[in-house]
């Protein structure tokens, strides 16, 4: 490509734009900008042509019509290898562009606000910033665009190095395409949601950013990256910020996503240990410090290479309970929490073999406890996407069915309340049992109930005797409430449903259990 001689410029961002601007005039560059483009570059020292000079007219419209004539989209659509198209550009008295630097208007961000106003949202689409972008893009093999902030440096240095190479120009176009298709996602999304009312409209279109390669998909062999959502959702785990430890892997993101889903369940101080999706550990305690030790210890031998999430800040009290713990986990792989102090991750860095240290992730998701979940889930299949809401029902003590002819306690109802929590985060055929508000045995991922309260109940031990029980479905026989009795267990929450569930009931009297049904289910598969 030949030398850049003539730049449009015309940003909604200023962010690095007056050292680009310099940068460029220094090359002997011709600078073109529209308004507040203009002022800002005249500020500082740079000469500016403006664009209504080119166009001989001034800003419509409040600054709706800027850029939206033949003196410009002329001078950067015409073909530089079509002679018809210089000698049409000349004719006219308009000449070639050669860089088009923009960005739009923040549309995102300002639907992002809180109470934004449907006037307000509107004024932030932006036209004539997307139709530069598209006819520079459209043009690349002549035109260089630049849509990011964040490109300024390399392009300048490129271009001082003696010009823009077709693959530099083949990027830069594809980034440009990349940002008006996310920018249009992102507008018939809210306006459908705003409008249309519907849950999942007839169309969806979804604007992604790689925000990182990953360490490796499910198996080594495997390649895999993390894409972040247009605009990013603050405070969520795909956001969160690494704070120590090696590159995350596929797997990684799945049990951090799991054990935060189940920390965030509860108000009070709450702590899950997750393996393969499934809890290993999880406990709820006056202290966050209780909590992480009962989580942990719950069962050490299963947690030991786990993921690790609280809903609370990690403190340098907290730090020294997890480093004390590991003497019988081992280790851990991960901890996400809210925020960490930095004395906390100091001392969790630093801590010599064999626990991780420089090699434990620290995840810190920026913000305060309690920040909601997405509200609905997405997971591809075979040539689709599976789209539905996220699974936040909870359930009250009003809600629950006393079927059996012992009613549960005040304090039975509360761990049954903890142990339906727990087998709702675990892999169907989920079965939690839980004493004292920690799990003291799970079975999960069975392709029957009944071996998945085996499971529980051996996990448990002696433990089992006085436990909760929850299964996040019906029991389809008795044989499943049965083991739970057999294993000592003092009451069961379930949905119910099951055409056996008079069985159930009769079973659960014999042993003596309560039995309560929450007549929904929390399948996880």
């Amino acid at each position: 490509m030949d030398g850049v001689k003539r730049a449009l410029l015309s940003v909604s961002d200023k962010t690095g734009l007056v050292e680009f601007g310099k940068g460029l005039a220094g090359l002997g560059v011709e600078l073109l900008a529209t308004g507040g483009t203009a002022d800002a570059l005249e500020k500082a020292g740079c000469k500016v042509v403006r664009t209504e000079s080119l166009t001989g007219f001034a800003e419509l419209l409040d600054g709706r019509v800027k850029t939206l004539h033949p003196a410009i989209h002329g001078g950067i659509l015409a073909r530089r290898d079509i002679p018809a198209h210089l000698d049409q550009l000349q004719a006219a008295g308009y000449g070639p562009i050669d860089l088009v630097v923009v960005n739009l208007y923040p549309f995102e961000k300002t639907v992002a606000k809180s109470g934004v106003t449907l006037e307000e949202a509107v004024e932030q689409i932006d036209i004539g910033g997307v139709a530069l972008l598209r006819s520079a893009a459209k043009n690349h093999g002549a035109v260089a665009v630049v849509a990011e902030p964040a490109d300024y440096p390399a392009v300048l240095a490129e271009l001082k190095a003696g010009g823009l190479s077709e693959e530099t120009r083949r990027k830069l176009a594809v980034k440009a395409f990349l940002v008006t298709s996310g920018y249009d996602t992102a507008i018939s999304g809210w306006l459908a949601a705003r409008f249309d009312g519907e849950a999942f409209p007839e169309a969806m279109r979804l604007a992604f950013r790689r925000k990182q390669a990953l360490r490796y998909g499910e198996n080594p062999h495997q390649r895999a990256a993390l894409y972040l959502p247009q605009p990013e959702r603050p405070g969520s785990l795909a956001s969160a910020k690494l704070l120590n430890g090696k590159e995350l892997s596929h797997n990684n993101l799945i049990d951090f996503d799991s054990a935060l889903a189940l920390a965030s369940e509860f108000a009070d101080p709450a702590c899950a240990v997750i393996k393969h999706r499934n809890p290993c550990g999880c406990a709820v305690a006056p202290c966050l410090h209780d909590a992480i030790t009962r989580a942990s210890l719950a069962d050490a031998l299963s947690a030991f290479g786990g993921i690790v999430a609280v809903n609370r800040e990690i403190d340098e009290d907290a730090a020294k309970v997890i480093l004390k713990v590991c003497e019988a986990v081992k280790k851990f792989d991960g901890i996400v929490a809210p925020s960490f102090t930095a004395e906390a991750v100091r001392m969790l860095a630093s801590k010599p073999a064999p626990f991780p240290g420089k090699n434990l992730i620290l995840l810190s998701l920026e913000t305060k406890p309690g920040t909601p979940r997405a509200p609905v889930t997405m997971r591809s299949i075979d040539g689709g996407l599976l789209v539905q809401d996220a699974d936040l029902k909870r359930v009250a003590p009003t809600d629950l069915k006393v079927v059996t002819k012992r009613a549960p306690t005040e304090a039975e109802i509360e761990e049954l309340l903890f142990a339906w929590t727990v087998a709702k985060h675990t892999v169907s055929n989920a079965i939690a049992l839980t004493k004292e508000w920690v799990t003291v045995g799970v079975g999960s991922g069975q392709v029957n109930r009944v071996d998945s309260v085996k499971i529980a109940a051996q996990r448990a031990g002696e433990k089992a005797k006085g436990s909760a029980l929850g299964s996040d479905a019906f029991f389809p026989y008795p044989d499943g409430v049965e083991e739970a009795g057999k294993a000592g267990v003092s009451c069961i929450i379930q949905p119910g449903g099951s055409m056996k569930d008079a069985d159930a009931v009769a079973m659960a009297d014999k042993y003596g259990m309560a039995m309560v049904l929450t007549g929904i289910r929390h399948f996880k598969h």
